[in-house]
């Protein structure tokens, strides 16, 4: 059964993908420079990010008031409504300022807790990906129209393609690559793409075989987490646990377990 409220979070949530979208690809600035830093030094925020964000929340605040919000550029309203949105204005900042394709807006909405909706739009690949739960996930894309999502039949993982993130403090960061270092000849191979929404959204279009990555944050993982499961991968954090911040992953049927597994013995979990 079609929950309505579902339908009327969709509708918000891609009207605001669509709008943050436009916002950041039309309206980048030549001169594009950093505006603030957080865990480090190359962990920055630029301008366009602020801006999508107040974008973002004043359209769900003037249409939604009592829902909360939570933002990774600093919005946080508890609301009484039961509807949390769960928002990256600009995922994948890096790729941004450098002027790499690569980076989505990534909206999520959660009802009592649980991922209902979620909206990945990739304004550069002229592409939006969305999911509601229990409903599947689909694709929009400028050359080829709005399609169902189903992640790719598994391959040996000796064949499989994954996809991972590095930290920006280097310490952490050396140790992730000395974990891609044991897994890569395990792999086809392993990509780095800049965008923890693209690259889950990647996994649930069959583009990836799988992806993990650490030190992740809410607003990074919600909306593409709920549109892999939906296209049916598998996803979760260490073995038995949920995707968070101290381990993500996403794998198709037949290669989620047996990555998961050599992520746990490679201790990709700790810094």
């Amino acid at each position: 059964m079609t929950d309505p409220l579902h339908t009327d979070l969709l509708a918000l949530a891609q009207e605001a993908a669509r709008r943050a979208g436009a916002l950041l690809r039309d309206g980048r600035p030549a001169d594009l420079a950093v505006a603030a830093t957080k865990s480090s030094p190359i962990d920055v925020v630029t301008e366009m990010d602020i801006a999508a964000e107040k974008l973002i929340t004043g359209l769900i605040a003037e249409r939604r008031p009592d829902d909360g919000i939570l933002g990774e550029e600093g919005a946080a309203t508890e609301g009484t409504s039961g509807v949390r949105w769960v928002i990256d204005p600009l995922d994948g900042t890096v790729n941004y300022l450098y002027g790499l394709p690569t980076w989505a807006v990534s909206i999520a909405a959660e009802q009592d807790g649980e991922t209902v909706v979620g909206v990945v739009a990739v304004p550069m690949r002229g592409e939006t990906f969305h999911a509601v739960r229990g409903r599947g996930a689909r694709a929009t894309g400028a050359w080829d129209g709005e399609r169902t999502l189903a992640c790719r039949p598994a391959p040996p993982l000796d064949h499989a393609l994954v996809s991972t993130g590095f930290n920006y403090v280097a310490d952490v960061r050396a140790h992730q690559a000395d974990v891609a270092r044991r897994l890569i000849p395990l792999l086809r191979d392993i990509r780095r793409g800049g965008s923890a929404a693209v690259d889950l959204c990647d996994v649930a279009a069959g583009r990836l075989d799988g992806y993990y990555e650490r030190g992740l944050h809410p607003w990074d993982l919600a909306a593409g987490d709920l549109i892999a499961r939906e296209a049916g991968a598998l996803t979760g954090g260490r073995p038995g646990e949920r995707p968070s911040g101290e381990l993500a992953v996403a794998g198709t049927p037949g290669v989620f377990e047996p990555l998961q597994r050599l992520l746990e013995d490679f201790g990709a979990w700790h810094d």
